[in-house]
């Protein structure tokens, strides 16, 4: 037992933080970012041995994107932890575009310069979670399905490249996204005041 905690400790601590992190920001609290950014640094060490390199650098990414979110939910309006709002409409198209480049860009990043072997799923993962996270950042409530999607994805993935660790861990995200959704859902019925129905925030 102890030889593997040894073995796998980088995934059992991406396991422990990433629990943590999703757990966290299903309860609207801010302690999600810097744990989440702990889990980050943990997934890139586990990633690139894994040759899982979009997945490793979306890390990088995730480091800047979880700046912003703990700025914004502790200086901007979604500092108040009873504040969610729906996505702007306006905002979708971009967000759909965005996914849709960064997968065709990763796709021929990868496939060109490295020998990943599995370019298309890496990069559609990747290109999604990034859409998700700033959705996050923002507390639109329909970051959750996007995350769902991607942790779904992940499952698969990680199982056809031997991280049955992080598999699981992304297994048990999906439970808890799902849990963070009913409970967004709960704060936005009960406080329909702190939902603005016409935001046109990007």
């Amino acid at each position: 037992m102890i030889e593997w905690i040894l073995t796998e400790w980088t995934q059992i601590l991406g396991f422990a933080t990433g629990a943590a992190c999703v757990l966290l920001a299903a309860r609207r609290n801010v302690w999600t970012y810097p744990i989440g950014i702990a889990n980050n640094l943990v997934f890139l060490v586990v990633f690139v041995p894994a040759g899982l390199y979009a997945s490793a650098a979306l890390q990088v990414v995730y480091v800047v994107l979880g700046v912003h979110g703990w700025w914004r939910w502790t200086r901007g309006v979604e500092h108040d932890r009873e504040y969610v709002a729906r996505t702007p409409r306006r905002a979708v198209p971009w967000l759909i575009v965005a996914a849709v480049a960064g997968t065709a860009l990763l796709t021929w990043v990868l496939a060109t310069f490295t020998d990943s072997q599995v370019a298309l799923a890496d990069a559609a993962t990747t290109s999604a979670s990034l859409v998700a996270q700033y959705m996050l950042n923002r507390k639109w409530i329909e970051n959750w399905f996007v995350w769902i999607g991607v942790d779904v994805a992940f499952v698969a993935l990680s199982i056809a490249t031997g991280l049955w660790i992080i598999a699981a861990l992304y297994a048990l995200f999906i439970g808890l996204c799902v849990s963070g959704l009913w409970s967004w859902r709960r704060v936005q019925s009960e406080s329909t005041d702190a939902v603005p129905t016409a935001d046109t925030r990007a």
